[in-house]
């Protein structure tokens, strides 16, 4: 690839264009797209439509009955009609609710661009766009047919999403994810926990707390005994965490309680910790026999592990860092994202290939600018030699 186009140039020519991804990334910005107003998620994937049928992509809005649609672009830039594909995978729904932009609106200040999703993931957005000019522009035609992802629930599971992306990533030699990169030096991600989510409902029995309390059976007790237990699963060293983040019961202060419930987050960074998890959940049993438990959930989003293959596809993005002129390092994080379910198919997965900033989820959410170049071309070059 090099010797008919040095990576550098490629670099100099998205910089270049460095004011037209400012201005598609605040226009993307603004476009609020919460996963829960799939209204406005669709006003979002309209406009993202356009853009894409402007660089001559196939696209297609698939609809879906309680989120916005998924947008799917196709693009072939070489001559054959290779039946090898690349999946780039991305979101296009944010957490933040409408009207959050009056509370933080897009601006740029030192060199930084501020805005609900700017990092998390409409940078990331703006770069694939910008990826495929550059190779058409440049007259560069992958080998292989491009397509691009972008589902409409990936902030909140990814359950309407999951089995189209699956059914593409099988279809894929690799999958790249525009996720936002680790931290303020952009290094990618080649291991990601796997997520779970775990209610556990004490049923008791209710009893005046005065009168008769032997009558009664306290599922709040009972509940804070399970908690203790289910604590003593994790394994923090080895990254399995547990917590129970909610936790409500009972009615009122004098009438034993009959009923508390919790629900618990769970991190695992290896698929048998999963499944090890799910079944020492499922196995509890009450401590006082009279109460009853009930246990829902499981691990829904596998860990992305970082498996032979996945390293080196790393190193193969690291190469290329290295000759576009800035270096590359890799991270874990126990966050979970759309190439969960890709990795865990067994297909190569490279993910934080998205916009470099921080404050992801909050009101300083930033992406520093002068890197949106730079990470367009990391992807046309993946794109490129793949």
């Amino acid at each position: 690839m090099t010797a008919s186009l040095p990576l550098r140039e490629m670099q100099r020519h998205l910089a270049r264009r460095r004011p037209a991804m400012v201005r598609l990334l605040r226009a993307l910005v603004e476009l609020e797209s919460p996963t829960t107003e799939p209204p406005a998620v669709a006003r979002l994937a309209r406009f993202l439509a356009g853009e894409w049928r402007r660089r001559g992509a196939r696209v297609r809005l698939l609809p879906q009955a309680k989120h916005g649609p998924i947008l799917r672009a196709e693009l072939s830039l070489g001559r054959g009609r290779s039946q090898d594909q690349l999946l780039v995978l991305g979101h296009l729904d944010t957490v933040y609710p409408l009207g959050w932009l009056r509370r933080a609106p897009f601006r740029l200040r030192a060199g930084r661009a501020y805005g609900p999703g700017t990092v998390d993931m409409k940078s990331g957005l703006v770069q694939a766009l910008f990826a495929v000019d550059a190779l058409r522009e440049l007259n560069q035609a992958p080998a292989k047919k491009l397509v691009f992802l972008f589902t409409s629930d990936e902030e909140t599971g990814s359950v309407a999403g999951r089995p189209l992306l699956e059914r593409e990533a099988r279809r894929s030699d690799a999958v790249l994810v525009l996720e936002p990169s680790s931290g303020i030096q952009g290094a990618l991600k080649t291991a990601r926990k796997g997520v779970g989510s775990f209610e556990l409902i004490v049923h008791g029995r209710a009893a005046h707390s005065g009168i008769e309390p032997e009558k009664g059976v306290n599922a709040i007790a009972e509940l804070a005994e399970q908690l203790v237990r289910i604590r003593r699963l994790a394994r923090p060293r080895q990254g399995l965490t547990i917590n129970a983040n909610v936790v409500e019961g009972g009615t009122r202060s004098n009438v034993i309680a009959d009923w508390a419930r919790a629900q618990i987050d769970v991190r695992v960074p290896r698929q048998r910790d999963a499944r090890r998890i799910e079944r020492q959940m499922r196995a509890l049993r009450p401590v006082d026999r009279r109460a009853r438990l009930e246990i829902r959930g499981e691990v829904d989003r596998p860990p992305l592990e970082r498996t032979a293959q996945v390293a080196r596809l790393f190193r193969q993005a690291q190469r290329l860092a290295k000759e576009l002129g800035f270096r590359l390092e890799e991270s874990s994080t126990g966050g979970g994202s759309d190439g969960n379910f890709t990795a865990a198919l067994g297909i190569p997965t490279l993910d934080g290939l998205g916009g470099v900033g921080g404050g992801a989820h909050t009101p300083g959410e930033f992406v520093v600018v002068r890197r949106l170049p730079e990470r367009a071309a990391l992807l046309a070059a993946l794109l490129l030699t793949l």
